[in-house]
């Protein structure tokens, strides 16, 4: 292939950033239904629509993204943006598939502000109980997919006792380290564990814009602010301020499994902070579901209704920020060594016990905070079992189920 020849193939691979941001844009107002289907919608706007790149780098994309902490769907879009467009591609790729959510959910935050009359309590009750069915739902698809024998099914047992008898953000993260450190250990017993990460194809080469050497220039920094914002925080550095950031960027740091997963880590961080009521924090994951685009975008409310300043915008955008940031480092980060990384059977063991044990920590998560916080008696149980059939078995949009368990917990008020 001559200069010329490559030069005009480079030039196919580059779109404008308008139009990444606008590409973006219609798919976080249209996309619901969580991170697989947000995978799903890139690999039909991407590969079989535009084409922008060939189904075994899609598939390298999605088997790193799985690999790493954060929001998979968010990683694989940024990713997209920055193959695209360059740095500035990946912001405009993340920022509009993130920001209709956003606004979306400050909005239903500036409604429950002014409700309280019994009909509004009754809605926001009706949220917090299609939280139990959605998060029911995640536990079960992510028990078949990520603990399908019994090896990865007593890690996650192992897990939830460990939250059980340690709790709080200890107990989630000694869980996940357990869980990878087990995986290791059996390693010669699972069966190749990451699926998706060996579908990848070993001779496909991802050929992003970014040096080994830049590659972990942003792991170090990545790790660095993982252990430097709790210091300031210790030592009274910044304030409010960086309690905030540290908060979110901890939950957004430790993320395995999905969006449904931040849910416990931010609430050890907000809610037993006192920075966010119990009822505020489950109404507004019960309104996430019901809104397109990334789950980590719950973080944009907590911030906007958190107790002491910053909140309201500014207490969204640095919930914001800090809870996407490092999903990002690292997937910006690890891409020059992923074509090594997946090589090694250790290292896909090591994730398949992290995974295991994710359900453990989600399955803890459903028991307490979103079952005891919103199942009080029997008619919220029934409400809660029939949004959860609407879901696995008739297969109903996220959103229809949400709007429909809150008018049902309207009804269900009104009856003696």
């Amino acid at each position: 292939m001559t200069l010329a020849t490559e030069g005009a193939e480079d030039s196919k691979r580059r779109s404008s950033v308008w139009v990444i941001f606008l590409i973006f844009t219609r798919l976080g107002l249209t996309s619901f239904g969580g991170p697989i289907a947000h995978l799903g919608y890139f690999r039909e706007e991407f590969i079989a629509r535009r084409r922008w790149m060939s189904e075994a780098e899609y598939a390298d994309m999605v088997a790193l993204a799985q690999f790493l902490p954060g929001p998979a769907s968010s990683q694989v879009g940024f990713a997209i943006g920055v193959l695209r467009g360059g740095f500035l591609g990946g912001l405009a790729a993340w920022a509009g598939f993130t920001l209709p959510s956003v606004f979306l959910l400050i909005a239903f935050a500036y409604g429950t502000a002014g409700f309280d009359s019994p009909l509004a309590a009754s809605v926001l009750h009706g949220l917090k109980i299609v939280a139990v069915a959605v998060v029911a739902q995640a536990v079960w698809g992510m028990t078949r997919s990520l603990c399908p024998d019994r090896e990865r099914a007593t890690i996650a047992v192992l897990a939830v006792l460990i939250i059980a008898f340690v709790g709080g953000s200890l107990g989630q993260i000694s869980a996940i380290v357990l869980g990878g450190l087990i995986g290791l250990l059996i390693a010669n017993r699972l069966p190749d564990a990451t699926s998706a990460t060996s579908a990848a194809s070993s001779h496909t080469h991802l050929a992003m814009p970014l040096s080994r050497g830049a590659g972990a220039a942003l792991l170090l920094t990545a790790i660095a602010l993982l252990g430097a914002l709790p210091l300031l925080h210790h030592l009274n550095i910044g304030g409010q301020e960086i309690a905030l950031f540290d908060a979110f960027y901890r939950a957004g740091a430790l993320v395995f499994g999905g969006g449904h997963v931040v849910l416990p880590l931010l609430q050890d961080s907000v809610v037993d902070a006192g920075w966010v009521t119990p009822d505020a924090f489950m109404a507004g994951y019960g309104a996430t579901q019901a809104v397109p685009g990334p789950l980590f975008t719950f973080a944009a409310y907590l911030g906007f209704v958190s107790g002491p300043e910053p909140h309201g915008w500014s207490g969204a955008a640095i919930a914001l920020a800090a809870v996407f940031l490092p999903g990002l480092l690292l997937m910006m980060g690890a891409l020059p060594y992923w074509d090594t990384l997946r090589r090694f059977k250790s290292a896909r063991a090591a994730m398949a016990g992290i995974n295991a044990a994710v359900v453990g920590v989600l399955g803890a998560a459903l028991y307490d905070p979103v079952w005891t916080s919103a199942i009080l008696n029997l008619k919220d149980f029934t409400l809660a079992v029939i949004a959860f059939v609407l879901l696995m078995a008739w297969k109903a949009p996220a959103w229809m189920v949400v709007v429909g368990t809150a008018l049902g917990a309207v009804v269900f008020a009104q009856i003696p």
